[in-house]
């Protein structure tokens, strides 16, 4: 089985099983500041886990992109990518668990659907402690269904459960599934779940049961008891990792083994004349040049895409791609190396990402202008390197400090992971700790731990936030009466303290600009227009006047958030997952505090919402 054809069979079960196919979204997260990227398949979806509505219904599938980044360094091993896709089905208080699994088990072993063999079929679900009780519930389901009791293994809570993302919301445990690979148990206690490698995890059943609350410190799920109530409406959130099922799937022991990346494996080998499966070494840095190359084609291509930068989703992106550049000159590459791989990338996954093709030519240049870039750097910065070398070697200890790491940055832009890269090769660490220090009044490290992410909707739900959200419609429309109708959204960031607002335009707006903007904000402020919400057809919102996202997949059902009614004149209409305040008049004044490029062709404006007189300037 190759990966679209587990795309396809996964979806047409769940449809069949009155799912309706929702669209993924995109890789940078919309009005949420703690993270950087879409980081798993559930996170779009997480305000609808919270209660919000779904205008597609209770039952939900689809594939999801994801990037994860905490694990950069160990990309280049047989099973670590930075992207990856991720299947999923969810039930917002609609079945629960005795359908999932029973789901789940049908779609994997039946000969319609995966065929697995039940024999090979493993399971764990969560022992239960202090706070949840022992999941007998869905352990019980499994034996009905003809799982033994030996393949069934019960998980402490850091293997099977998940917990709210901060410190409290809805939680629960969960049900993982595993394949028996035919390795020889390392141990009587060896079991599904044990991480010798005879058991590989294919999927993983969330059960949204409880609700945690926070204890009076606000302590989080990890550090402090808080208390679990049971939650009315139980949700089930599922993920099968495409990649990961595919190696499963065809018996392979490296995700790079199968035709997900055979033709990108290929691009490599003509650019560099070396031939995968020869040296260990070398086939690492082969690994590293695909997933490094094929995560950025998906930023670049994405309907949000930024551009290589020093901060935030660009410096990862930047990371990425001058990582995959210095590994090919490791194996030969003398030109350049992302954009034949990039190309092999489009071309594989143009089918189910058509905006992939769409983007080609934009994806190319922006590898290209940053390959060029990085050349300068790499060379320079490699040259000092050397150069320091000798007295590196003569520290008994091995250990480069982090003043000079620094140095080579801020002298020669060269990145501190290369550093410590060209360290390691040579048997020396880098002190981080000490270059963190000096790092830290420069820029922004980029990570993309975990943590929240939300999409279609507002993750924090708070006071502030949705009157933060209410205010991007405000400005958004606001922009475009003054600047005119090519303004669109690109972005938007929201904190319980400020918003900040990306949209295309091709200038820096004007005092005179920014004052008009301010004013018919504040305009819409000061009316007390009501905020209201409906559930149509795409097509009917478009119809209707409401501006939708460019580029954004939307379902066929989407909420329209209206700012005013026919009494008071409709400022706004936007498609949108909401919430938002019911009247503008609650939000406070709207205050301009800066406007400053994002990326080529964008802008950003930071505003805040204050209480009190409204003050001249910005």
């Amino acid at each position: 089985m190759n990966a679209e054809e587990l795309r396809t069979k996964y979806i047409e079960f769940f449809t069949s099983k009155n799912h309706v196919r929702i669209e993924g979204k995109s890789l940078l997260p919309d009005n949420d500041p703690t993270v950087l990227f879409t980081t798993a398949g559930m996170h779009p979806l997480v305000p609808y886990l919270l209660g919000e509505e779904h205008p597609a219904g209770k039952r939900l599938v689809d594939c999801q992109k994801c990037i994860r980044t905490g694990d950069i360094e160990s990309v280049g091993d047989s099973s670590h990518l930075t992207f990856f896709e991720m299947l999923g089905n969810w039930s917002l208080g609609d079945y629960f668990k005795e359908e999932a699994i029973t789901m789940s088990y049908e779609f994997l072993t039946s000969p319609r659907w995966l065929g697995i063999p039940p024999e090979k079929i493993g399971v764990t679900v969560f022992e239960g402690d202090d706070t949840a009780p022992r999941d007998e519930e869905s352990a019980a389901v499994w034996k009905r269904l003809g799982i033994p009791e030996s393949r069934i293994a019960y998980r402490a809570r850091e293997d099977n459960w998940w917990g709210p993302a901060g410190a409290g919301g809805p939680c629960g445990p969960d049900s993982e599934m595993f394949i028996d690979m035919g390795k020889e148990p390392c141990g009587p206690s060896c079991g599904p779940g044990c991480p010798c490698g005879k058991w590989l995890e294919i999927w993983n059943d969330v059960f949204m049961q409880y609700n945690k609350t926070a204890d009076a410190s606000g302590a989080s799920q990890a550090d402090g008891p808080g208390s679990y109530e049971p939650l009315t409406r139980t949700c089930v959130d599922t993920g099968m990792g495409v990649e990961r099922t595919i190696t499963i799937l065809n018996g392979k022991k490296s995700v790079y083994e199968t035709e997900i990346f055979a033709s990108i494996i290929r691009a490599v080998e003509r650019a560099s004349a070396y031939s995968y499966g020869t040296d260990a070494e070398s086939d690492r840095s082969v690994r590293i040049i695909c997933d490094h190359v094929r995560a950025a084609v998906f930023i670049l291509g994405d309907p949000r895409a930024v551009s290589p930068s020093n901060v935030g989703a660009g410096y990862v992106l930047r990371r990425l791609i001058r990582r995959a550049v210095r590994h090919g000159r490791k194996l030969g590459i003398e030109g350049k190396v992302s954009s034949p791989v990039a190309a092999a990338v489009v071309d594989k996954f143009g089918g189910p990402y058509p905006e992939l093709p769409e983007k080609r030519s934009q994806i190319m240049e922006e590898l290209d202008r940053e390959e060029e870039k990085f050349l300068e750097t790499l060379q320079k910065g490699e040259h000092e390197f050397e150069k320091l070398l000798p007295n590196l070697l003569r520290d008994p200890k091995k250990i480069m400090s982090g003043r000079l790491a620094f140095k080579l940055y801020d002298t020669y832009g060269f990145p501190i992971e290369l550093t410590a890269e060209l360290a390691a090769e040579r048997g020396l660490t880098v002190n981080r700790e000490e270059f963190d220090g000096a790092f830290k009044k420069h820029q922004e490290l980029s990570r993309a731990g975990s943590g929240q992410i939300f999409k279609g909707g507002l993750g924090d739900q708070g006071e502030m936030a949705v009157k933060y959200h209410t205010a991007t419609h405000l400005l958004h429309q606001a922009l475009r009466m003054v600047l005119g109708n090519h303004v669109a959204q690109r972005g938007s960031n929201i904190t319980a303290e400020r918003m900040r607002f990306d949209f295309s335009h091709d200038r820096p707006m004007t005092t005179e600009e920014l004052e008009r903007v301010q004013g018919i904000v504040n305009e819409q402020i000061r009316r007390d227009l009501p905020v209201s919400m409906e559930v149509m057809s795409l097509d009917a919102a478009k119809a209707g006047g409401a501006i939708a996202l460019f580029g954004e997949k939307y379902e066929s059902q989407v909420k329209v958030y209206t700012i005013g009614n026919a009494a008071t004149g409709i400022f706004s209409r936007e498609v949108c997952g909401g919430p938002h305040v019911e009247h503008t008049g609650t939000m406070g004044i709207f205050r301009i505090q800066k406007e400053q490029s994002s990326a080529a062709g964008i802008r950003r404006i930071r505003a805040v919402l204050e209480q009190g007189l409204l003050s001249r300037g910005f």
